[in-house]
């Protein structure tokens, strides 16, 4: 049996982020990170809308978003000259009527309380900045002026996993069939190639698998896949400056090139957790409401020509749509990094810095996630996040 001071399961950007900020933070112990799709060909991370925003309700939420903000901002010192992700800065746009307003304006009050440049417009103030919009039924929008957008997903974890290569981290392609436990620890984990690796510290990164490899350690977890679809298709007019614009009714849209891409409006109180095997796009769901929905909010999406389009599943955390983050209470061995419920891309460069700083300095340093802490699932205590695109 091969012996780990930590083994990571799952690769993509949230496991990568925490190999990464380990080694950052000067552990010298050793790392196996195991990632059962080493291609990403249907991994959560390269499969999203791949954006970043400041846009939420709870303070923590903003403030992890934050530190990834930042770590773009000085990329090339972070992993070199030529490190680029096409990050494109153009804000969000999320519009609300009159129901949704109070909800609104809170964010708001919480984003702009810690620091983020959001302006609350009323209709006509929207309507001069973006002519192309229709207000019918919007009483309020929220304009991130700087500090979000949309970037390459793939570039950004491909700039951590060729850095990891430098860090001695094992990156080990194998699926976890089981994880062993005795008593108040974990001890190690099987593959299914019949290779067996004890673990000083397990670390679950496993996306939206993250439910099940939780409970192969006794753990209750509920994080759950949930499909979402994105498509992309052609207009005659082309916005170039339009942010990422999210309508009251979920339904998202925003450049990509000479295109556009769009989603959203899944019922995921109705869906129930996804086939893991199922990454068919949901066309109904275009026909039916994405696009009268974006033909009614930009008159000019009423003549569209759909392209491509593709399917990817969250990490959906049925309590309360938030992060678990940090230590099981019982079980101090194994580590949560999971239910990002949509937005684990945009935040798990922050993630894998705090969990790193909890196991090289014993406690939180740059980020306080205690409040992301498993301890509220314990109780079914939730903590929600309101702004869940």
């Amino acid at each position: 049996m091969t012996g780990y001071d930590v083994v990571i399961i799952g690769g993509a950007i949230v496991g990568s982020s925490v190999a990464y900020f380990l080694r950052r933070e000067g552990f010298s112990g050793s790392i196996a990170l195991i990632e059962r799709d080493p291609n990403f060909t249907h991994a959560a991370t390269t499969l999203s809308c791949a954006s970043i925003r400041q846009q939420f309700s709870i303070p923590e939420n903003i403030r992890l978003s934050q530190f990834t903000l930042a770590l773009f901002r000085r990329l090339q010192d972070e992993f070199g000259t030529g490190s680029d992700i096409a990050f494109h800065e153009k804000g969000y746009l999320i519009l609300a009527g009159e129901q949704g307003l109070p909800i609104l304006q809170q964010n708001h009050a919480a984003q702009t309380g810690e620091g983020a440049d959001i302006l609350l417009e009323n209709p006509e103030e929207l309507q001069k900045r973006f002519a192309w919009l229709s207000t019918e039924g919007i009483t309020a929008g929220a304009y991130g002026r700087s500090g979000e957008g949309w970037f390459d997903a793939h570039a950004l974890l491909m700039l951590f996993r060729k850095a990891l290569r430098t860090m001695n981290v094992d990156l080990i392609a194998a699926d976890v069939v089981s994880v062993e436990r005795e008593g108040s620890r974990v001890t190690g984990v099987t593959l299914d190639d019949g290779r067996k690796l004890a673990a000083g510290t397990l670390v679950n990164a496993a996306g939206p698998n993250a439910g099940n490899v939780a409970a192969m350690a006794g753990i209750p977890l509920p994080v759950e896949p949930r499909k979402r679809s994105v498509f992309v298709f052609e207009a005659r007019e082309h916005f170039a400056y339009m942010p990422l614009l999210v309508d009251p009714s979920g339904v998202y849209v925003r450049p990509e090139g000479a295109m556009y891409i769009t989603g959203g409006a899944e019922d995921y109180g109705a869906d129930g957790p996804a086939d893991p095997t199922d990454f068919e796009p949901d066309w109904a769901l275009f026909e039916d409401v994405i696009w009268p929905t974006l033909a009614h909010r930009i008159p000019a999406f009423e003549a569209i020509k759909p392209g491509r389009a593709w399917a990817g599943h969250y990490d959906y955390n049925t309590l309360d749509q938030n992060a678990v983050i940090g230590p099981h209470p019982e079980v101090a061995n194994f580590l949560f990094a999971n239910g990002f419920s949509g937005h684990g891309l945009q935040q798990a460069p922050a993630v894998g810095k705090a969990l790193a700083e909890l196991v090289v300095h014993g406690a939180y340093r740059s980020i306080d996630c205690s409040t992301f802490g498993y301890e509220r699932v314990a109780e079914g205590r939730a903590f929600r996040e309101l702004n869940v695109i």
